[in-house]
């Protein structure tokens, strides 16, 4: 008897589940017919109007975007084209009688921009006047050229600072084919300290981009002259001047907000004149350890005889002081401060002899 309960009520339980999934799938079927339906109609085809309608309705809004473009809109001639004659704007049309070279009027299919009414394109943008100058700095160098220093300046006034950013070099000429370049700065007439650079690796077009600082006050800027010295380290460590640049700062106007960007083309440090009483080469090694100054006379040149006499005297023929800053300037100051930076190491240069007094 209970199994027959349980099978009644199975069969009742399995046909009202069917009868459930009977129900969704007609309800389903139900909305995709009512799709189809939508779909039927949007896709039949429109019904045809009148065109002379159509035409007219559009003459009827061209009419009324005339009469409000007109009454919004004013033209105005520029000042610069005050003195050119010019026809009213009649059905649509504009015409100048003098021609302006610049101005080419449009040929061709009009955009969709022209179905508005009175909308004409009356001429065209040059764009060769709006070029920038091209920069020639970096491709024109003059024959004989050993290179060529961009450098920035700009003083602060309230600080007092001078501020100088060496910004590269380019087209070095080194004494061989591979070149290791630095820059030292110095703020003339103190010939005593400098500012320098980082070591460039291997290239004949270092791009530097470092910043230094001079302290100056403003009464003494305009007597000051910046100079820039351009080295080349080799595979010994020594160290050979390619050229430098000389930039007085006395013509210069040099403000918080005028910042200058300028280039000059290196120049070889010999170009003064021969010395009237000869030259003498020489080299110094200072040992800081031992206390021991060391100098190498290495030869002379263009050298002032004196007269021959059978008796045996001697002759001062010139002189040259090197030393630190209370004793000399110029290149005999810079021979002693290399000397000094390098302890233990020969240091030779060139030097004029002046007069004996």
């Amino acid at each position: 008897m209970p199994e027959r309960a349980a099978a009644v009520a199975g069969g009742i339980i399995g046909g009202i589940l069917l009868f459930v999934l009977i129900g969704i799938s007609a309800c389903l079927l139900w909305k995709k017919f009512c799709h189809l339906l939508s779909y039927e109609k949007l896709t039949s085809p429109v019904k045809t109007t009148n065109a002379n309608a159509i035409f007219q309705d559009q003459s009827t809004s061209e009419i009324q975007l005339k009469s409000t473009r007109s009454r919004s809109v004013p033209f105005i001639v520029p000042p610069t084209l005050h003195g050119r004659d010019w026809i009213n704007l009649t059905n649509e049309e504009q015409v100048q009688e003098d021609s302006d070279p610049y101005m080419i009027p449009q040929s061709g299919p009009r955009s969709s921009f022209h179905s508005l009414a009175g909308a004409y394109v009356v001429g065209t943008i040059n764009p060769e006047l709006y070029k920038f100058p091209e920069d020639k700095s970096e491709t024109d160098f003059p024959e004989g050229n050993i290179g060529r220093l961009w450098f920035s300046i700009e003083y602060e006034q309230e600080s007092e600072r001078l501020l100088v950013s060496l910004i590269k070099v380019r087209k070095l000429q080194p004494p061989a084919d591979s070149c290791s370049p630095f820059v030292k700065i110095y703020l003339l007439p103190d010939e005593r300290s400098y500012l320098q650079s980082k070591t460039k690796r291997k290239t004949l077009n270092p791009q530097f981009d470092e910043n230094f600082v001079f302290q100056v006050s403003s009464k003494m800027l305009l007597q000051r002259t910046l100079k820039f010295l351009v080295y080349h380290v080799d595979k010994q460590k020594k160290h050979h001047l390619l050229g430098q640049v000389i930039f007085p700062l006395k013509n210069e106007t040099l403000t918080d907000d005028n910042k200058l960007v300028i280039w000059r083309d290196l120049e070889k440090e010999n170009l003064e004149p021969p010395s009237d009483y000869g030259d003498i080469q020489f080299s110094l090694s200072y040992n800081d350890y031992l206390g021991r100054l060391t100098v190498v006379v290495l030869r002379a040149r263009g050298l002032k005889l004196q007269e021959e006499s059978h008796a045996v005297k001697t002759h001062l023929l010139g002189r040259v002081v090197v030393g630190p800053f209370m004793y000399t300037r110029g290149k005999e100051l810079e021979h002693w401060n290399e000397m000094i930076n390098k302890p233990k190491e020969l240091v030779k240069r060139w030097h004029a002899l002046c007069h004996s007094t």
